[in-house]
């Protein structure tokens, strides 16, 4: 197949592009299993002879593969691989770090004295002793659970694929339809000087579309994105999505849009469906329950937190529904592993239970913090030459346990809005005071859906609005949404992270009409 327009964009040390347009064998399989152990025992031997008490050996390899379309024309073909491994050292109660992209036996030698070095260097300036609250040792292999290897799908295949929904799209009636296949492949080997030596192998994958109606009279246009979630699967999801189902939809309700009535500002009854649910889970209390944004270590980037430890089993975060966890085992999470980046054995744990404000994500410096004996395995980097720090979890809202369907609550429903999908959103330095809309708005009067609204956005704080929830549907409603590229830290990471929920409804809600306020 002729692949008009596309861009090939690589990283050195990348890997080639065969003749199918799949990707060759991976940097890290260049090296046996004995090697790296080998180059592990070093840094840790290297390290306390430099008079380390704690050293971890971290060797990752990072792929990334994005294909995006639009109509019957590839916009880009972007391929990555990133290879690497860093040393992490104690000596007196201060850190050390350093990482390199050469591996070699001699390089990690002098990697490791370099980090030695640097945590030397920061004794002079720490004001807190670094302590690691304990582990146990691990001699473990653990590799998402994927089906269908999507860096083993050719590329003519993927296009194939987004040219199929490209061109459904506008046979549907769509003025323009883009689409993109992510995928990403971590491999990461860890070893500390506690004894743990970790394999992992972990894989997600973002798949979705872009729709654009024009209404040719006026020249106004509305547009809607897939429903799909990027997902910690392999390209299984691809090939069981039902995207003509989603397309037909979107196309349809895309050109209700043009001719919806404008929303009239009130206070109204919401229901949240999941596939919006989980970016206000995401900034209403993903964020808000970081330790470190919490004490004030993570200011520069989106602030800190009201979510204070004086809060910690105290503040009545939501209404008697609300359970939400933190979870780095949640099947299909993009967070979900089996070991973080601490090499602490991931699990789940309550952050909310029966509204109450229970809990925080730790690593295993920062659960000290809070009196914490065990961390709960929220370290994460992003990359080799990353300094692991505290990373959201899979966080989510667990399911009513009363039998309630989506459409029995709506029946429920005498005067609301159902919204669907997520759209643009802001929230204060506090991740307090809010303002949310979505993509999809749907009126309900007398327990009925009348038809679409437009210009609809919700306002409010995180503690009102979980205590005004006065229903949640069952686990057969539930579902998972996230993102690809969570944001935080100095430099900057990213990070992927799901969140579950079914869809709940929010008594009262402050509706504001957003055309009316941007001076519309």
């Amino acid at each position: 197949m002729a692949l008009p327009g596309a861009v090939f964009a690589n990283s050195i040390g990348s890997t080639v592009l065969g003749e199918t347009g799949t990707i060759k064998v991976p940097r890290h399989r260049m090296y046996d299993d004995d090697f790296i152990k080998r180059a592990a025992d070093m840094a840790v031997q290297t390290a306390a002879g430099e008079g380390a008490s704690y050293s971890d050996f971290r060797l990752s390899n990072f792929r990334s593969q994005n294909i995006s379309t639009r109509e019957q024309i590839i916009q880009g073909i972007w391929e990555n691989e990133n290879f690497g491994f860093a040393v992490r050292v104690i000596i007196d109660g201060a850190w050390g770090f350093a990482a390199s992209s050469t591996f070699s036996e001699q390089e990690v030698i002098r990697i490791t004295k370099i980090a030695c070095s640097i945590a030397r260097a920061n004794k002079s300036v720490q004001l807190n002793r670094v302590e690691l609250v304990p582990t146990p040792v691990y001699n473990e292999t653990w590799n998402t659970p994927i089906r269908k290897n999507a860096f083993e799908v050719s590329i003519d295949d993927k296009v194939s694929k987004l040219f199929g929904i490209n061109e459904k799209a506008k046979s549907l009636g769509a003025d323009f339809c883009e689409s993109f296949i992510w995928a990403v492949n971590e491999w990461k080997y860890f070893a500390s000087s506690e004894g743990s030596y970790i394999k992992q192998d972990l894989h997600r994958l973002w798949s979705a579309f872009d729709v654009t109606v024009v209404d040719k009279e006026s020249g106004n246009f509305e547009t809607r994105d897939s429903f799909t979630s990027p997902i910690g699967k392999g390209y299984e999801y691809v090939e069981e999505y039902d995207y003509m189902k989603d397309l037909e939809e979107a196309v349809e309700h895309t050109k209700m849009k043009l001719k919806a009535p404008s929303v009239e500002p009130a206070k109204r009854d919401l229901i949240l469906d999941s596939n919006h649910l989980w970016l206000t889970i995401h900034e209403s209390c993903g964020h808000p329950t970081e330790l470190d944004r919490a004490l004030g270590y993570e200011a520069n980037y989106a602030g800190t937190s009201f979510m204070t430890p004086d809060k910690l089993g105290k503040l009545q975060y939501g209404s008697s529904l609300i359970n939400m966890k933190g979870d780095r085992t949640q099947t299909d999470g993009l967070a979900t592993r089996g070991f973080d980046d601490d090499g602490v054995k991931t699990t789940d744990w309550d952050i909310i239970k029966n509204g109450k404000f229970v809990g925080y994500q730790t690593t295993r410096e920062m659960a000290k913090f809070i009196g914490e004996s065990a961390s709960n395995g929220c370290a994460y980097a992003d990359s080799w030459d990353h300094f692991p720090i505290q990373r959201m979890p899979n966080v989510s809202l667990m399911p009513g346990e009363k039998k309630l369907s989506l459409n029995d609550l709506i029946a429920d429903t005498e005067d609301g809005i159902y919204i669907k999908g997520s759209g643009s959103w802001s929230i204060d330095m506090q991740r307090y005071n809010f303002q949310f809309t979505g993509q999809e708005f749907w009126e309900i009067k007398n327990g009925k859906i009348t038809g679409m609204l437009r210009d609809v956005a919700y306002q409010g704080n995180t503690v009102d609005l979980w205590n005004s929830c006065d229903a949640i549907c069952d686990k057969s409603e539930y579902k998972l949404g996230g993102s690809f590229f969570c944001g935080k830290g100095e430099p900057g990471q990213v990070s992927p992270v799901s969140h579950g929920s079914s869809p709940a409804r929010f008594k009262k809600v402050n509706i504001l009409n957003t055309s009316k306020e941007a001076g519309k």
